[in-house]
């Protein structure tokens, strides 16, 4: 077998090589985009959790009366997406004095309510009691009421999460 004989490509190892090469090129062309696809949510910077949660105007809230405000903020990590549900109660001292508490007890994480007969937020959980500027009256709550920083806008309430936490 001469030199020439032993370099030459034939024809099975030239049809190996070419369907090597389309296939890994095809391969290359759906398989980088999917993996990118796959990682890019675990990539991602997550927003900055102190975010101003609009209230409404400042004039839907009666002075002196404790008034319940819901929200819902969604957080996406990754693949995860949670929701999580905000209950606070709108406190309006005057004209420009406006007091957010959040509306989970500070002893076991029940959610208060407002009960107007008694002039206190109440905790179902061990009968935790509140005075309406948030402070613990009785029962095993270990602090008062966490508060939100709220800010006035053009009469807009705009308050910042997440609520400060106060101590007794």
């Amino acid at each position: 077998m001469s030199i020439s004989s032993r370099k030459q490509l034939n024809r099975r190892d030239f049809i190996k090589a070419i369907t090597a090469g389309v296939g890994g090129l095809i391969g290359a062309l759906v398989g980088i985009p999917s993996v990118a696809y796959l990682l890019s949510p675990a990539t991602q910077a997550q927003m900055e959790e102190d975010a101003l949660i609009p209230l409404g105007q400042l004039e839907n809230y009666p002075i002196g009366i404790p008034t319940r405000f819901e929200f819902t903020r969604t957080k996406v990590n990754g693949w995860e997406r949670t929701a999580t549900n905000y209950g606070l109660y709108v406190v309006r001292r005057n004209e420009s004095e406006v007091r957010v508490f959040s509306d989970i007890c500070t002893h076991l994480g029940c959610r208060v309510t407002w009960h107007p007969d008694q002039g206190h937020y109440i905790s179902p959980c061990h009968d935790g009691h509140f005075d309406v500027l948030g402070n613990v009256v009785s029962g095993p709550p270990p602090r008062p009421l966490d508060e939100f920083v709220t800010k006035i806008d053009n009469g807009n309430l705009l308050a910042t999460l997440p609520p400060f936490r106060r101590n007794g």
